[in-house]
């Protein structure tokens, strides 16, 4: 960075929101989509853009007299003088790669966040009462592999091969291939061996912003997460047909390909509808849907569609339930259009449950601060449920964003995101305990 904002150990907060925003500067001016006139910013994992967001990370953290090395799983660690990182710490995580012309807040704000915690830290000279660290984490979005959490499943040992075998959309590169490329032991990834040292963690505090609309409708600037969506999905479905002539096949002799999956997709969709009405917490994805450009024309009935599915809920046996729908609806699809659906590897994300006493902890910070104490679940996932299903106790703060995500559009008023900060140092600074 060019002439960093220097952090002393009496640093106003004139001086933090100064630090921050130029580091969100930074990060966008380093990861900003520039291709064919493309919007937004992409941070490819185990690409360059995310490569540069982890420099980014690294040289701020070397400015500020702080530590850094890379895990087993090449994710980033950094840690405040003295830590030589075998005692059970506070992990301050979040992911610095995004999805293709994405929004600079998704996953950068939670990194930045708990570097500047640890800057703050380190200029105090006040060490908390257990070790804090971040965790600048790879590959949390499945826009290029179609599996999530790439980087902390592989510190749990939780990559199958089917994973490792996926290959990038548009390249052909395998996810074991983009391992290569950094200095992750992809041997033991491969095995399934868990890479996160025994005892390194005992809490797990992620900042994000809000993915959907519901803290601006309530005007919340901070929330307190209580629980986080899995989800059921797969990566490349087909639905297989009868290619033919448009002008001389009649209805009833048709295998449409395209006609097949509509209606498959509106059976879920009113089934869908039936479920929310009885209250049920669930959401379905279809994100790619497309015929073959090479060899589909305006008079040719399409023979093959290839499409993705995704549901996600907080109740496992929602998922389960819905997906058997799923499954059943395509049998009857295939028996009314005689045509067949083929099925890659079913990717299962679980549903976590934030910690109960890290939550509350979390409500009294709040409060002594004079911020909402509001509780909401996450619909999008994160990091933090892998950590919490791995017996880790974890939490989540939600700062306000407008626009959504996963778009270039996103906006986060960093006035709300020192909020955020602010609550997370609390916790960080007082030992994090309950």
């Amino acid at each position: 960075m060019n002439a960093p904002v220097a952090v002393r150990r009496e640093t106003s907060a004139a001086e933090w929101r100064a630090l921050a925003s130029k580091l969100f500067d930074e990060l966008a001016a380093r990861t900003r989509s520039t291709a064919n006139g493309e919007r937004g910013i992409t941070r490819e994992c185990y690409a360059e853009g995310e490569e540069a967001a982890l420099a980014l990370v690294r040289e701020v953290a070397q400015e500020h007299g702080l530590t850094s090395t890379v895990d087993r799983a090449a994710n980033l660690i950094v840690s405040l003088p003295g830590d030589d990182l075998t005692k059970p710490a506070l992990i301050l995580g979040s992911h610095v790669d995004s999805v293709p012309q994405g929004g600079n807040f998704d996953g950068g704000a939670g990194v930045i966040a708990g570097l500047l915690c640890l800057v703050r830290l380190a200029g105090e000279q006040r060490p908390p009462g257990r070790p804090v660290r971040l965790l600048a984490l790879r590959g949390e979005e499945s826009a290029y592999y179609g599996r999530a959490n790439i980087g902390s499943r592989a510190l749990f040992g939780l990559l199958t091969p089917a994973d490792l075998d996926a290959r990038r959309r548009g390249t052909g590169r395998t996810l074991r291939e983009a391992f290569a490329t950094t200095d992750a032991d992809v041997k033991a990834i491969e095995q399934g061996v868990p890479l996160m040292p025994r005892g390194f963690a005992d809490a797990y505090l992620e900042l994000h912003i809000e993915q959907g609309p519901v803290m601006i409708a309530r005007d919340l600037p901070t929330a307190i997460v209580t629980g986080i969506r899995g989800n059921l999905r797969h990566r490349r479905l087909v639905c297989r047909g009868e290619a033919g002539h448009s002008g001389t096949v009649p209805r009833w002799l048709r295998k449409d390909a395209v006609f097949a999956v509509s209606d498959l997709l509106m059976r879920l969709d009113e089934h869908w509808n039936r479920l929310l009405e009885r209250g049920i917490d669930l959401v379905m994805t279809t994100g790619i849907c497309n015929t073959d450009g090479d060899h589909q024309a305006i008079s040719r009935i399409p023979g093959e569609v290839y499409f993705s599915f995704e549901v996600r809920s907080q109740s496992y046996d929602t998922l389960e339930g819905v997906y058997e729908l799923f499954r059943s609806e395509c049998r009857a699809v295939s028996d009314l259009r005689r045509v067949k659906f083929e099925f890659d590897e079913r990717v299962y994300a679980e549903p976590a449950k934030m910690d109960e006493a890290i939550i509350a902890r979390l409500s009294r910070l709040s409060q002594q601060l004079g911020y909402p104490t509001e509780l909401i679940p996450s619909g999008a996932g994160h990091d933090a449920a892998v950590f919490a299903n791995a017996g880790i106790p974890s939490a989540m703060i939600f700062v306000r964003n407008r626009n959504g995500s996963h778009n270039p559009d996103e906006d986060m008023t960093i006035d709300d995101f020192m909020r955020g900060v602010e609550l997370m140092y609390a916790y960080a600074s007082a030992g994090g305990g309950a």
